[in-house]
């Protein structure tokens, strides 16, 4: 049976495209758990990614541009995610002395101690994702979509 055949009968176009629609399910479900941990706490993942960028940081200030490059997922409003951060006192922003420009952004002692509450709820959240997998299929599974990755990110992508 030719993979074309083999394609139709499975209802997709290629076996490329089953893969990224499982992807994409995959994702769906996973976010759907992540989401509703982080709205208990009034925030998106997004948010908390920008809060551990500047946790791993501290106690030195981030450009608002190199935290907007190392997200996981791209945000079309930096800016706007972090006034909100900023309005809860988890962030605090100051202008470079070097160059007035440059927006510099720190996690607040508020910011610190919401992580701490949030790190076992983190560690329950992907235990619940994927506590099914074997530490080799986890291995597996991670090899396999870096490398499904590596030609669509920049050198400096990996986190």
């Amino acid at each position: 049976m030719s993979s074309q055949s083999e394609a139709k009968k499975r209802k997709f176009d290629s076996q490329q495209q089953e893969v990224y629609l499982s992807l994409w399910r995959t994702y769906d479900r996973l976010k759907a758990l992540e989401d509703e941990l982080f709205q208990s706490w009034d925030l998106t993942s997004q948010q908390y990614n920008v809060l551990r960028i500047l946790q791993a940081a501290s106690p030195k200030a981030v450009p608002t541009l190199q935290i907007s490059h190392r997200l996981i997922s791209r945000a079309p409003d930096i800016t706007r995610m972090l006034d909100k951060l900023q309005e809860r006192k988890l962030v605090s922003r100051l202008r470079s002395q070097e160059d007035r420009r440059t927006v510099l952004v720190e996690i607040t002692p508020e910011g610190l101690e919401l992580l701490e509450k949030l790190q076992e709820p983190v560690k329950a959240l992907h235990i619940s994702q994927l506590g099914h997998l074997t530490a080799a299929d986890c291995t597996a599974l991670c090899r396999l979509l870096q490398k499904s990755r590596e030609p669509h990110e920049p050198p400096s992508g990996h986190w």
